[in-house]
Order: C-alpha cells, then sequence, then structure tokens
C-alpha cells in the first residue's frame, strides 16, 4: 500500500553557489568550502544542539529540491562513467531519484550564537547550493559510519583534482583572499559536465557573489574573466 509523509525543512544552507553548476559532485572533496547552516526559526532552539560540539562530522539530510520531477526513471547516467553509461538510480547519487532526498558528510568549522539567527553552523566541504533545504542533521560516528573495507563499485577510487588551474594575478586579487583556495579547488575538480570537451568553449557559473568563465585546453583549465554577478 503505497504511503507518504510529509516532512518539515528544518533549515537552509548558505554557500557559495548560486546555481548547481560548480558545486562539487561529493562532499568533502573541497575542504576549503565553507558554508553555514542557518536553522528555521521555529528549530532555533539551543538546546536541540546540546553535545553537537564533540563530534568533528555531521550528517546533512536535505532534499534536491532543484531537481524534482514527477516521474522516475530506473536508470541514470552517472557523470564518473562520462554521462554515456546507464546504471540503476539505486547504485548512484544522481539527484533525480523517487524521492529527491540527498545525504553529505560535512565537517563541523565551528557553532556561533547570533543576535538574529540563532545558533549557525559553520560547515566545510558541503556539497549543496545555497538556500539548500535541509530535513535533519546527524552526528558521524566513525566507529559505526566507517568501513575502510567497504566496496565502491564503480566510484571505488574518489576523482580527486584532475586539472592544472591557472588563474591570472590581476584576476586572482578580486577575489577574496579567504575564497581564493576554495574557487581553485572547486575548478581542480572540473566542474565541466563530463561529456563537454570543447577547449574553445567558455564556461562560466557563479561563486560567492562572482561570475568566473573558464575553458580548459587538455589538463590545463585557465581563468579569463572574474567579474561580480549581476
Amino acid at each position: 500500500m503505497p504511503q507518504e509523509f510529509s516532512m518539515n525543512v528544518i533549515a537552509r544552507i548558505h554557500s557559495d553557489f548560486a546555481t548547481k553548476f560548480g558545486v562539487p559532485r561529493q562532499s568533502g572533496l573541497v575542504d576549503a568550502l565553507e558554508a553555514t547552516i542557518v536553522f528555521e526559526p521555529e528549530y532555533r532552539n539551543p538546546d536541540a544542539l546540546r553535545g553537537l560540539e564533540g563530534f568533528s562530522h555531521l550528517w546533512l539530510v536535505w532534499v534536491f529540491d532543484q531537481a524534482v520531477r514527477k516521474e522516475w526513471s530506473p536508470t541514470v547516467r552517472p557523470p564518473r562513467l562520462g554521462g554515456n553509461v546507464r546504471m540503476g538510480v539505486f547504485a548512484t547519487r544522481s539527484p533525480f531519484r523517487p524521492n529527491p532526498i540527498a545525504l553529505s558528510c560535512v565537517k563541523l568549522a565551528g557553532i556561533e550564537q547570533t543576535a538574529d539567527r540563532g545558533t549557525v553552523l559553520r560547515v566545510r566541504g558541503a556539497d549543496l547550493m545555497d538556500g539548500t533545504p535541509i530535513l535533519d542533521i546527524k552526528p558521524y560516528i566513525p566507529y559505526a559510519d566507517s568501513h575502510p573495507e567497504a566496496l565502491g563499485g564503480f566510484a571505488a577510487a574518489p576523482a580527486g583534482e584532475t586539472l592544472e588551474v591557472i588563474i591570472p594575478p590581476e584576476l586572482l586579487e578580486r577575489v577574496p583572499a579567504d575564497r581564493r583556495e576554495a574557487l581553485r579547488g572547486v575548478l581542480a575538480q572540473d566542474p565541466r559536465p563530463h561529456y563537454q570537451n570543447d577547449p574553445e568553449r567558455v564556461y562560466g557559473f557563479g561563486f560567492a557573489g562572482m561570475e568566473v568563465r573558464f575553458s580548459v585546453d587538455g589538463t590545463r583549465l585557465t581563468v579569463r574573466e572574474i567579474s561580480a554577478e549581476g
């Protein structure tokens, strides 16, 4: 018998990504990326976070709110396989699922008390767009959540950094100092769709209020322009 369950958004994340282009394909790939989690007003009770300071990492349960579809497909095309091979949806982390729910592990960088937003969590390594709704937060427990002997299927090895990133000094100066390493890490991961490999094409995405435009020739990525968004 089909069942439906309603869920409440408990918080939203505020990250440097206004769109999904450029967002790392998995959490933890770019540790320099920092984001904040702001709870919805009805969940700003500090007692709900009592004891959280003792954990170094968190699980975020969130919604692919930009990928909601009425229908679902039993197979998808994982970017890891170049976008040309179909795999079962339950063997992937594709956002196009029967229920658009995601799970990410992030590093807890700090817990801050604010006057206007209550208790705010600072996290590192998140792979979420700005404003993404969060359904739940759970502590990462090493003895239960870490399985070094586990098999990783077609995604056994981390993608890692694949590109040499060239940012001309005059363009790098336009990036706030505390965002430079994060931007370099995002670009080194190759944010392009895996099926696109045109050295003449210039790509662009929003990052921390800036528009970053770049091209890729072989294994070298060169930033062409950095300007204010809008």
